[in-house]
């Protein structure tokens, strides 16, 4: 005969009066956790009880019942309720809603209060994702529904911002396929498509991260921060049309303008309007770029301007804020930091100070009709202005008839001139990409070698020029060579100096701190330095010897090459094999006289200029030898990209260097040829020689490691 199964019976429900209900001591919940009871209590004012109390008859000492009932689980609601008591907003006989238990039950009332809080399940993201949409869309406000559940408003924004995922990504979430962290990775983009491919190229592998997905998603965007972003300015971009696109859970610098072509036609049309403006100063020609390489001005006269004078209500407000400057920095000596508001006055007194200082020239009339304008953006989104260079062939309308020739006087004597706006991106190709997966180190592309070693060649003619006595040096060896060694092989210096121009250059050469000490020296001797050929030999007889010295250290120094180029192995045109050679041990001796330190000069390893551009195995290599090997297999493992941004972290602030850029060890160098021993090493050995010369010289090209005429 068959058992009959025991059916589960469930307590009964009943209304209680709340002055009925004593909250019992075997409650497990002690801590607060979750939302208040006072927003609980308001809670329960606005939307009544929705979950009963579960309650048990209490006992006295001989097993009777009292009339009074303890709360074992409900305890937060029984106490948002007697809260509502004590406000007088709830009657303390008002009904309240119980389960109701037998009082001699074998379930223990501990194991009551604790199976309700710990089998409780939290609501899932996306659920409260869809409840916060469906609110939404019948007409509650972000700001609403943040108060009425007792959340931030940014909580609300977050969730509701995951609309944009595409639903397949939000059911993969949903079986647990990613995590919260990934799925709000993707609210970056409202491209649902380029979503789902970003995630099935990543899912099966091992990065992803959610800065990877941002990364991917955002790889074909300008970020606000860039610099034509800061000069056409985001609301400028916003109104012709552009997206901006905005992380909510990142901090993401002003967030990621979606259209670049249009952020260049923007940022040109702007670069255009202020040539036109500068064009009506009366110039003959206006050169229009987002930026120049460095060297843009080689070869171009500059003219000597006069300052405009400040007025009186200027030089007042320049006094002024010296003071304020001089006071705050006094204030604030003895501190540690500064306060961020303190700091950021300071910056604005040292750029209102400079503005004063670079405030614009005055310039001839008939100067400025054979002279031009370069017109770009500065780092920081400013207008870059550099007015008064001449070309070499404008060089020669000087008479009435180059004038009327170029037309750089319009009839009737009025300031004028011809405009010749050319709006260009600047920028080199990408560098094609190289294979992960290659387990050997690959020697350096020549490119970045070249780039590397225009660096280095900056930062040497920077040491040259403040080291009169190695430029000495250099310059006698150069000449007694000549007079001595007629054949020999050019090295790094010729007697008619000719600077050497960089046909690879990296984006940040030209503001790299080298680049700014020789421009600004350029340009104090260009300031007193005579046009006229007569006054400027009297002028430099006029000298004292260390005037003359600097001068001449300065002068020198442009014609330093320490670049590294490809050989040509058939003669011609190119350097040969030797030439480079005899070019970079020169480099590496001249470096040693001045003490040339690259990281001393400010160059770091970054993505742009080193770890994106080489192999993982040299990305490797670098961390090892810059960090320690525990460093190295901390990164081992990730993609190409992310490793080269991780590795410059790590190398951030060692002093590590690629081997191009370092100081060569003398008593470790080995003769790489025998051919260099004559020149190479110091003179006058090399006049007890038996006068061998290399029968390789005569096809040196003319490019050597110094350039000179």
């Amino acid at each position: 005969m068959a058992t009959a199964t025991q059916k589960i019976t469930l307590s009964s429900s009943r209304d209680i009066p709340f002055n009925k209900l004593v909250l019992s001591q075997s409650n497990v919940r002690r801590v607060k956790a979750g939302i208040s009871v006072e927003e609980l209590a308001e809670s329960i004012a606005r939307r009544g009880l929705i979950q009963s109390l579960h309650v048990r008859p209490e006992l006295d000492s001989e097993g009777k019942e009292t009339g009074l009932f303890e709360v074992p689980a409900g305890g937060r609601r029984y106490r948002a309720l007697e809260l509502l008591v004590k406000q007088k907003r709830l009657n303390k006989t008002t009904p309240v809603p119980c389960i109701v238990s037998e009082a001699g039950d074998d379930i223990l009332i501990d194991e009551v209060s604790l199976a309700e809080n710990i089998e409780r399940a939290p609501l899932h993201p996306l659920d409260q994702f869809r409840a916060f949409q469906v609110l939404r869309e019948k007409g509650m406000s972000e700001e609403e529904i943040a108060a009425a559940f007792f959340v931030d408003a940014k909580v609300v924004k977050q969730r509701l911002r995951l609309v944009s995922v595409s639903p397949a990504l939000l059911e993969t979430y949903a079986e647990d396929g990613m995590t919260l962290e990934q799925l709000m990775a993707f609210t970056i983009s409202d491209d649902q498509a380029r979503q789902e491919q970003v995630w099935e190229a990543i899912k099966d592998g091992w990065q992803k991260e959610p800065y990877t997905i941002r990364r991917m998603l955002t790889e074909t965007t300008v970020r606000a921060s860039d610099k034509r972003s800061l000069f056409v300015g985001i609301e400028a971009y916003e109104a012709a049309g552009g997206y901006v696109l905005r992380d909510l859970f990142q901090q993401d610098d002003g967030g990621w303008l979606q259209d670049p072509v249009l952020l260049d036609q923007l940022a040109g049309e702007k670069l255009k309007a202020e040539a036109e403006t500068i064009a009506a100063e009366g110039w003959k020609w206006i050169e229009v770029a987002a930026d120049f390489p460095y060297g843009h001005t080689s070869g171009m006269r500059r003219l000597a301007g006069t300052t405009i004078d400040l007025t009186d209500q200027e030089r007042a407000e320049r006094e002024k804020l010296r003071d304020e400057f001089d006071a705050l920095e006094a204030q604030y000596a003895e501190a540690d930091e500064l306060p961020d508001e303190v700091d950021a006055r300071l910056g604005e007194i040292e750029e209102a100070l400079e503005a004063f200082e670079t405030r614009p020239m005055r310039y001839d009339a008939d100067q400025m009709a054979r002279a031009g304008v370069f017109v770009s953006i500065r780092h920081d989104g400013q207008l870059a202005v550099e007015r008064g260079y001449v070309r070499p062939e404008d060089e020669a309308a000087e008479g009435p008839e180059g004038d009327d020739a170029d037309g750089a006087s319009p009839e009737g004597g009025e300031p004028g001139g011809v405009q010749r706006a050319v709006i260009t991106v600047g920028g080199t190709a990408a560098e094609s990409e190289e294979d992960e997966d290659v387990e050997t180190i690959r020697p350096l592309p020549d490119r970045l070698v070249s780039e590397l070693t225009a660096h280095r060649t900056l930062a040497l003619r920077d040491a040259v020029a403040t080291n009169p006595h190695v430029a000495m040096t250099a310059l006698l060896h150069r000449l007694v060579t000549d007079c001595f060694l007629p054949h020999s092989t050019r090295g790094c210096l010729e007697a008619h100096v000719r600077e050497v121009h960089f046909p690879a250059q990296a984006d940040d050469l030209g503001e790299s701190a080298s680049a700014k000490s020789i421009q600004d020296r350029h340009e104090r001797w260009g300031d007193h330095i005579p046009a006229d050929d007569a006054a400027l030999w009297d002028w430099l007889a006029d000298q004292d010897d260390d005037t003359r010295m600097e001068l001449l250290a300065h002068c020198v120094s442009f014609g330093v090459n320490a670049l590294h180029e490809k050989p040509n192995p058939y003669g011609g045109m190119g350097v040969s094999q030797h030439g480079l050679d005899v070019r970079l041990s020169q480099a590496d001796r001249l470096a040693q006289a001045t003490g040339l330190d690259m990281v001393a000069v400010g160059w770091r390893p970054t993505v742009g200029n080193y770890l994106g551009r080489v192999t993982k195995p040299r990305i490797i290599e670098a961390v090892r030898e810059g960090a320690g090997e525990r460093a190295a297999q901390l990164i081992d493992h990730l993609k190409k990209s992310d490793m080269a941004k991780e590795a410059e972290r790590l190398l951030a602030e060692t002093d590590w260097l690629p081997e191009p850029l370092r100081m060569v060890d003398p008593d470790a160098e080995v003769d790489a040829d025998a051919g260099i021993d004559a020149e190479a090493n110091d003179l006058p050995e090399f006049l007890a020689g038996d006068g061998e010369e290399d029968e390789a010289a005569g096809d040196e090209d003319p490019q050597s490691m110094v350039a000179a005429e």
